[in-house]
């Protein structure tokens, strides 16, 4: 199936095509090799193939919903919950550090298929870096990466800001995810 030749059936798979992708393998180094950085519609996945950059979520989505033009319906999109740290990502090392804050549950997406974890968010992410900080797997469809994502997020992180008796509010601790996620950007 990986090797398979991608057949036009559909608007993202006719990109692909254009921009000389022929395989779903392809199609995965492909995207894993784009930049990280925020579309312009993060609600989009779609852009990734126009605007050549995404984060996690847009760029797993899309290689599902190629996915589903295709017909492999053995291709999974997981949203993980896991504890960001210096441990499984050193470049946020510094703003950790400088919050005295040891992880930050943080929400990601990833591929599954036929059992194999794949993380195409940066050429150098690998589900095994995370896996043994992870809270929680939950499948979703690609049309979940924008608003459930963030408000099953945000409650997750509500909840435990109030169980871990943190000295931070809710507003001061996404402030310091988004320091992260802006940091993971440059």
């Amino acid at each position: 199936m990986l090797s398979s030749i991608l057949e036009n059936k559909g608007i993202l798979s006719k990109r692909l095509l254009e921009l000389e992708v022929f395989t779903f393998l392809d199609a995965i180094e492909f995207v894993k090799s784009l930049p990280y950085g925020r579309t312009s519609d993060r609600a989009n996945s779609d852009l990734v193939l126009q605007e050549l950059n995404g984060t996690c979520s847009t760029k797993h989505a899309v290689l599902k919903k190629v996915a589903l033009e295709q017909g492999f319906y053995n291709v999974k999109l997981l949203l993980c919950l896991f504890k960001m740290n210096g441990s499984n990502i050193p470049k946020l090392t510094g703003v950790l550090d400088k919050y005295a804050i040891a992880f930050i549950p943080e929400a990601h997406c990833l591929l599954k298929i036929d059992g194999e974890f794949i993380d195409v968010t940066n050429e150098t992410s690998d589900y095994n870096n995370l896996k043994g900080d992870v809270i929680d797997l939950l499948e979703i469809q690609p049309e979940q990466i924008d608003d459930f994502k963030i408000n099953y997020h945000q409650e997750y992180l509500k909840k435990w800001l109030l169980n871990s008796n943190s000295k931070y509010s809710f507003k001061e601790f996404w402030s310091i995810r988004e320091e992260c996620i802006k940091e993971l950007s440059s």
